[in-house]
């Protein structure tokens, strides 16, 4: 049986998968097995994963019964993998070679049921990296949620089989930020997910797919939040003031029309200036383009508003 299963949802990857699959061939921790689950690809993506296959029978790729990457996560979590340990990577991410390494030392504590690290965000090449993402102090915990969310995506969070099986998985009915609705849903029954401080996902920053629909990033907060409330935690004004900034940061980056950015900044202020303007480096910089933004290049912006 394999330490690690690996699930990886695709569609129409063609142009990042071979890099990703080779960034999970060279980890130096080799116990484990990868699920690719296609979710109806019409590009070549299935054809490059055959042909690594060929080469690594650690790979074997399968079709979704159902449609969507909770769907697909589902299926390749709950009942195509055998490992004790479910770890999750998107199809145009990469992993540090020493990911699974680390996450095994970690595991050895029993008393852990989940882990994360840290992200180092890109757009040409992972070396290139100039943004890294922190690991917030002790055990992650649904207050730390409604903030900003420190494991950001889930190539970036592994769990012991027996937790993502408690949780039934995540919701196919919630098409962005389903990660967060599930992470609260599995700490608040007790789950305990630990950060270690070391990179261990490089993320590609891609302005497309579906950190694209500003739109579902809001309805899927607000099932997030649905969920918080039945355990009994509330955002504050500052926690939805710092998600506000998150999305003007967003349609910043993505040169949406119809002043999206500076609406969510007024929007962030009026729920809390200090929230939305702390650190200065984030709030402060956010105000400012979102008044500049006609004037700004689209690739300033979008260096400038990368996380």
């Amino acid at each position: 049986m394999p330490r690690f299963s690996v699930i990886l949802p695709c569609f129409n990857a063609a142009d990042t998968i071979l890099e990703t699959l080779n960034s999970l061939r060279e980890q130096s921790f080799e116990n484990w097995e990868l699920i690719c689950i296609d979710d109806g690809s019409s590009d070549n993506t299935r054809a490059l994963i055959r042909g690594l296959a060929v080469q690594d029978r650690r790979i074997s790729l399968i079709r979704n019964p159902g449609k969507g990457p909770s769907e697909a996560r589902n299926h390749g979590a709950l009942i195509a993998s055998s490992g004790e340990l479910i770890a999750f990577c998107d199809a145009d991410d990469l992993w540090h070679k020493d990911k699974l390494s680390s996450l095994n030392r970690c595991f050895d504590d029993c008393w852990v049921d989940g882990a994360y690290g840290r992200i180092a965000f890109f757009s040409e090449a992972p070396q290139a990296a100039q943004v890294v993402s922190t690991v917030p102090p002790g055990d992650l915990s649904i207050p730390v949620l409604l903030g900003e969310n420190p494991v950001c995506t889930l190539s970036n969070l592994t769990l012991r089989r027996r937790v993502f099986e408690a949780a039934s998985g995540f919701d196919p009915q919630i098409s962005h930020n389903e990660d967060l609705e599930f992470l609260i849903r599995v700490i608040g029954r007790g789950a305990r997910i630990v950060g270690i401080n070391k990179t261990q996902v490089y993320y590609r920053a891609s302005p497309g797919g579906l950190s694209a629909d500003l739109p579902a990033m809001r309805r899927g907060r607000r099932a997030a939040m649905a969920t918080a409330a039945r355990f009994g935690f509330l955002p504050d004004a500052r926690n939805e003031a710092v998600h506000l900034r998150y999305l003007a940061r967003r349609a910043l980056r993505l040169g949406t029309g119809g002043g999206a950015a500076l609406r969510f900044t007024l929007e962030g202020l009026c729920q809390s200036p200090a929230g939305f303007l702390h650190p200065w480096r984030r709030g402060g910089a956010t105000v400012i383009a979102a008044f500049c933004a006609p004037l700004m290049p689209r690739v300033l912006r979008r260096h400038l508003f990368s996380t």
